[in-house]
């Protein structure tokens, strides 16, 4: 004769759903046993245009520096601020610190060209600079400019999210890759950074400006345009 074993598995499981009742409802549908009560909605998440607010803030609050004391405006961003698309440039030029816009006059019509020869609108991507202050002119940022910027140029991505980064010029490289090479090395490669655990895909490439004054190497512009396009399709992302 064998002694029953006890099944203790039942009265363990009521014991556990007894300790959490509160939390749950039930019902006799067995595709739905339980049902989670749902909590209040956190309405301490700042939304995109209070934490661009606050970068901007944040950057103007800079002291000591010789590109923000030399400039009129700061230059923080343009465009869909909710666009798969985020576009950084170098820095801004003479006529964006006027008007306090990003990609104007020459640069930014040669820009839209590009962009339109991939069907994007300008005014569908959203646009910043690694520096969000003019520079000197024919006159690259100090590494250390660079370094002091590239910390809000990074919390500029994580605030607007995009599902593609597109670094044009070789400031930009070095702001968010640390890279201070030769760009023509590394443009027309897709890579990845994480910022704050997610994953950001990015290419560099040429600057508006730097076509405008070599031309020559708009072919090669194209040839990255081309990929911009495709990982855009393999991605299924309409802009």
């Amino acid at each position: 004769m064998t002694k029953k074993v006890l099944n203790q598995n039942g009265k363990f499981v009521q014991e556990l759903i007894d300790s959490i009742e509160p939390d749950f409802t039930f019902n006799n549908n067995p595709t739905n046993r339980f049902k989670i009560i749902k909590t209040k909605k956190d309405n301490s998440k700042q939304n995109k245009h209070e934490q661009l607010l606050e970068l901007k803030n944040r950057i103007n609050s800079i002291e000591n520096c010789n590109l923000k004391n030399n400039s009129k405006n700061l230059v923080l961003g343009d465009g869909d601020i909710n666009s798969p698309l985020m576009l950084i440039g170098e820095a801004p030029g003479e006529i964006e610190d006027n008007s306090g816009h990003s990609f104007q006059g020459e640069v930014g019509s040669l820009l839209k060209k590009m962009l339109m020869a991939i069907n994007i609108r300008f005014e569908n991507v959203y646009s910043t600079y690694s520096i969000n202050f003019k520079t000197p002119v024919d006159k690259k940022p100090t590494v250390q400019e660079i370094k002091r910027y590239s910390t809000f140029l990074k919390e500029h991505i994580s605030i607007i999210n995009p599902k593609i980064v597109i670094l044009m010029g070789s400031t930009a490289m070095e702001s968010v890759t640390g890279l201070n090479t030769k760009i023509s090395n590394e443009r027309g490669k897709w890579k990845e950074i994480i910022l704050k655990s997610k994953i950001f895909p990015f290419m560099i490439t040429f600057s508006p400006s730097y076509l405008i004054r070599f031309p020559e190497n708009k072919k090669y512009s194209w040839e990255d345009l081309k990929k911009i396009k495709k990982k855009l399709q393999d991605l299924n992302i309409k802009i």
